[in-house]
């Protein structure tokens, strides 16, 4: 779903994302000056003591699986 915002900068330029941002812990920013575009991206950052499991396809996938079958009501 696409949404679109008018947000107007402060007399030092910056704009409050407010609601727009939860949940995002930092943006990649990109710019394209040809076309007078800023574009961000939003990431939320994995702490570094979870990282392993991203890591591990196979403990990932155990755990997508157990989460599955929990919200059928599996065991």
């Amino acid at each position: 779903m696409t949404q679109a915002c008018v947000l107007k900068p402060d007399a030092k330029g910056r704009i409050t994302l407010g609601k727009l941002a939860k949940g995002v812990s930092s943006f990649h920013v990109m710019i394209n000056s040809k076309k007078g575009q800023i574009i961000l991206e939003p990431y939320t950052e994995i702490p570094l003591k979870e990282s392993w499991l991203f890591n591990n396809k196979k403990a990932l996938e155990q755990l997508n699986n157990g989460i599955k079958e929990s919200a059928k009501g599996q065991k």
